[in-house]
């Protein structure tokens, strides 16, 4: 199932999405509803968007505490599940008691969570009579932390004098869709239904995603929804709250020169959040891009920030997507930035990555080679996150976490095809940035200041938009390469800054 939003409506006002993650709705609650959603409610009508409550980090949140409990229930003889679910309501209540005062605002919050808990509770013991959890099941389960976390909002905004409303979108997909082909055409129905219920204000219900939300959507789901929501009401913006300032050239926690970057094209985003930083769920850009809605992030810790924009460069135009010009957009909307400057935009690290080398034992013809080996990997759902081949030869770099389960088995089908090494503690360093491949030399010089910098590459690829170049390096030398590269390709003056909202 999807999350749930809660809206606080002013009629003739333009919309803005104000999208918040776990850790800031765990952490950051009473400065979201005291300072921030009062701040926008002067000029837009507003739609929050709530992922499930976390504590100071997502493995501890309660998405993650909700997939532990399917898997309890399956566990015979087991009541861990219920433990686990009497905790999470237990910290949302303890959680409201400390931001609410108004007394009865409380108690009708407590009777909801408490009764939503409960009917999860008998959800799971029905799950462990017939012993088994369906993805459609699990969709049910984990949705349950985004309706508590929204109840819990919804609550502390009316305790602070704000007329907002839950809204509960578990059933309004009304037509039929094949799970294996969900195409932009579902998607389009999605933002219109949420944005039909969002406009009625009142308690209606989303309904379950073909298929499974966690297969089809993955984590993140709550980027999506905003997504969707924010096009289906068209939104003049859609802000996605974390606890950082923005997208930098760099991880700031590692690299002490690294920049805030005040505007960031969707390319350039999607390829930052693939190869190690948090950005935006791919799904997102995709959707709100398409008809021209800028999505920008936000510090809920530094609310007066500008944040970054991430600007649409495509616009969707009697149906067929439309290439626009990038840097005139920009101009047009009072942002700045000189497209014109060759250079990188970003440099980051994707960690905990292992590599695959086979070679070939030359009894199959390339062809069949590749073959083999991509069936292989995908008889077990493996995904590559990097690529390098010869006629006889292949390197690939995995993400260790996702492939362990399942590594060994594929192994065993690629060792019948040649020789395989495993090198682990290996991470992916990337260049990012839309004007690169104008940039003559860049790769060299990526290269050489690695050289330079006694670090040695194990693989090196390039994406095919020719926006993104990666290489693979000990894990040992990741922080050093990420402030060598920085300093050498990204010692550029600083962007110009947007002033205010996107207007």
């Amino acid at each position: 199932m999807f999350p749930d939003a809660m809206i606080s409506n002013q009629e003739a006002l333009p919309w803005v999405v104000l999208k918040f993650g776990g850790t800031s709705i765990g952490k950051f609650l009473d400065s979201i509803a005291s300072t921030i959603v009062k701040s926008h409610l002067e000029k837009y009508q507003v739609a929050l968007v709530c992922s499930a409550r976390s504590g100071d980090t997502k493995s501890k949140g309660t998405t993650n505490k909700l997939i532990k409990a399917s898997e309890e229930a399956l566990t015979p003889g087991s009541k861990e599940y219920l433990k686990i679910v009497d905790e999470i309501a237990q910290e949302h209540i303890n959680a409201s008691k400390k931001l609410i005062s108004n007394p009865e605002i409380f108690n009708e919050l407590e009777k909801q969570l408490q009764r939503d808990c409960s009917k999860l509770k008998s959800f799971l013991e029905a799950a462990q009579i017939i012993e088994e959890v369906s993805p459609r099941s699990k969709d049910i389960i984990i949705s349950v932390g985004e309706k508590l976390s929204c109840r819990t909002v919804t609550s502390v905004l009316r305790d602070r004098g704000i007329n907002a409303e839950f809204i509960n979108l578990g059933n309004i997909i009304e037509q039929e869709f094949d799970a294996n082909c969900l195409d932009q055409k579902f998607y389009d129905y999605l933002a219109q239904r949420i944005a039909e219920t969002v406009k009625k204000c009142g308690n209606r219900f989303f309904g379950t995603v073909p298929g499974s939300l966690l297969t089809n959507v993955g984590r993140g789901y709550t980027d999506l929804c905003a997504a969707l929501l924010a096009v289906g009401i068209g939104a003049k913006e859609l802000q996605i709250w974390k606890e950082v300032d923005g997208i930098f050239t760099a991880d700031p926690r590692k690299v002490k020169n690294a920049r805030l970057l005040p505007i960031i094209t969707p390319e350039e985003a999607a390829e930052l959040t693939y190869y190690g930083s948090e950005v935006v769920h791919p799904f997102t850009m995709e959707q709100v891009m398409r008809f021209n809605i800028p999505i920008r992030i936000k510090n809920v810790m530094n609310p007066l920030g500008k944040g970054t924009v991430i600007f649409p460069d495509v616009s969707l135009k009697n149906g067929s997507l439309t290439r626009l010009n990038f840097s005139e957009l920009l101009h047009q909307n009072g942002y700045h930035r000189d497209m014109s400057r060759k250079h990188p935009t970003a440099v980051t690290i994707k960690n905990n990555i292992i590599v695959l080398n086979i070679h070939s034992n030359r009894k199959t013809m390339s062809h069949g080679f590749f073959a083999q080996i991509f069936a292989a990997l995908d008889n077990h759902g493996i995904v590559v996150d990097l690529i390098s081949t010869s006629e006889v030869h292949v390197s690939m770099a995995l993400v260790a976490e996702i492939v362990e389960p399942d590594l060994q088995r594929a192994l065993d089908d690629l060792k019948k095809l040649g020789k395989v090494d495993v090198i682990e503690n290996m991470v992916i360093l990337s260049l990012v940035g839309k004007q690169m491949k104008n940039m003559v030399g860049i790769a060299g010089k990526m290269f050489t200041t690695l050289a330079e910098a006694n670090v040695n590459i194990e693989m090196i690829s390039q994406g095919s938009s020719e926006i993104n170049i990666s290489c693979v390096i000990d894990e040992f030398n990741a922080e050093k390469a990420l402030n060598v590269i920085h300093e050498q390709l990204l010692n550029i003056p600083p962007l110009l800054s947007a002033d205010g909202l996107f207007r």
